[in-house]
């Protein structure tokens, strides 16, 4: 049992993490969970690594140049290295820059701080979001600190400390990182409405438009759609989208999944109603769709969404708990939700992995890259099997000590 316990382990649960596919992997960095009443920062020194087809996590241990333990910062994959800016710690709120390379060939993972740029980096912030088009990291909003003499209409204050003339607040500006030339500038937004400052709210690129949804500025949570255009920089405006259309909300997640299509899931709504809902928007007839098929007894806010390499949304982490109120439901299972049907091939695997005790004698006559394959989803179907059963017996230990309290 502790070999199998220690073979089908799973990241440790956590919130305002980062996270991020690239190839048949998928990387989760940082966060936060609670210990009795304590939020305490994940190790810094520690990437969780799963492997898409087999289903296996794996921990490693990380050098270089470390960024502090944080939550709330923003991680965005190009070519292979995991950019994370801004974040919030101990210290307070963050504006550096750090990358690596998660393309290893040797499979040590290096932090570099990026120190040798031009132009002028954002203020810190946290809880911000990120498109990444043209090589280029482009960060919109947040909650964050200035100075007086940083204040400006992208920014609505919400408290100050008169004294060291320091102000709190969320912003709407756009800065942007070029990855080639290691260079920090805003675009001159040409024209258009931009939306109104926020943070908790979630981004997805769709061609050369950058969208953004929902988030929250002081008590208010919205449920607005906004796109800037990423190569004239012209914002379009509240987008006033056709039919029904998902609750105000903050720490969500939208995700592409077709050139045309976003996915929207989770979070948390103005009534503090951690959700669990899944919507799709079609930026063609531009509306949305809610999907009726979604386990409701499984929310999630603050969590991350990737894109697999199947068009499958894969949720992880994040809380199902009102983290304003109750902060004790971090979570560390992985969603996974399928938005279009499968390859044959993916099927007949699954259907194999699933039935492999059954089909035992006939397994070993497949052709050899077949049965790689075949082996591979084996081991997938056995993982999830074990993890199932393992939530099923905390489950029904977490009923018993209700009852006996």
């Amino acid at each position: 049992m502790a070999a199998a316990a220690e073979r089908y382990c799973v990241a440790e649960e956590r919130s305002g993490h980062c996270a991020v596919v690239d190839g048949n992997f998928l990387y989760v960095w940082g966060g936060y969970v609670s210990i009795e009443d304590n939020e305490v920062y994940l190790p810094n020194d520690e990437i969780w690594i799963y492997e898409i087809d087999n289903g296996l996590w794996t921990m490693h241990l990380m050098e270089g140049e470390l960024p502090t333990s944080m939550s709330g910062s923003c991680g965005a994959c190009i070519n292979g290295k995991l950019y994370i800016f801004g974040g919030y710690d101990d210290k307070g709120y963050s504006n550096r820059l750090y990358f690596v390379n998660l393309r290893t060939k040797d499979g040590t993972f290096q932090w570099e701080k990026i120190i040798d740029f031009k132009g002028q980096p954002p203020t810190p912030r946290d809880k911000l979001s990120c498109w990444v088009y043209k090589d280029r990291l482009i960060y919109f909003g947040g909650y964050g600190c200035r100075k007086h003499n940083e204040l400006q209409d992208c920014f609505d204050v919400h408290d100050a400390s008169w004294e060291g003339q320091i102000f709190w607040g969320w912003h709407n500006d756009v800065h942007v990182f070029d990855t080639n030339t290691q260079t920090w500038f805003q675009p001159e937004i040409k024209n258009g409405i931009p939306p109104q400052p926020r943070a908790a709210h979630t981004c997805a690129v769709l061609g050369n438009k950058g969208y953004i949804f929902g988030g929250r500025v002081l008590q208010t949570r919205m449920n607005d759609l906004h796109c800037l255009n990423l190569d004239t920089w012209t914002w379009s405006g509240r987008i006033r989208t056709n039919g029904e259309k998902p609750k105000h909300r903050s720490w969500h997640t939208l995700t592409p999944i077709a050139d045309d299509q976003l996915f929207l899931f989770g979070g948390l709504s103005a009534e503090n109603i951690p959700l669990s809902d899944g919507w799709i928007h079609n930026v063609i007839t531009n509306g949305w769709r809610q999907l009726t098929h979604l386990p409701k007894t499984r929310p999630r806010l603050w969590h991350t969404a990737c894109l697999g390499k199947e068009n499958e949304v894969m949720v992880f982490g994040g809380s199902k708990d009102d983290l304003l109120f109750m902060d004790t439901g971090h979570c560390n299972d992985l969603l996974i939700f399928q938005t279009q049907p499968y390859s044959l091939l993916r099927l007949c695997l699954d259907c194999i992995g699933k039935n492999a005790v059954i089909l035992e004698s006939q397994i070993t006559l497949l052709p050899p890259k077949l049965l790689q394959q075949v082996l591979q989803k084996i081991t997938f179907w056995t993982a999830v099997n074990h993890r199932q059963e393992q939530r099923a017996k905390t489950e029904e230990t977490d009923k018993k000590l209700k009852i006996s309290f």
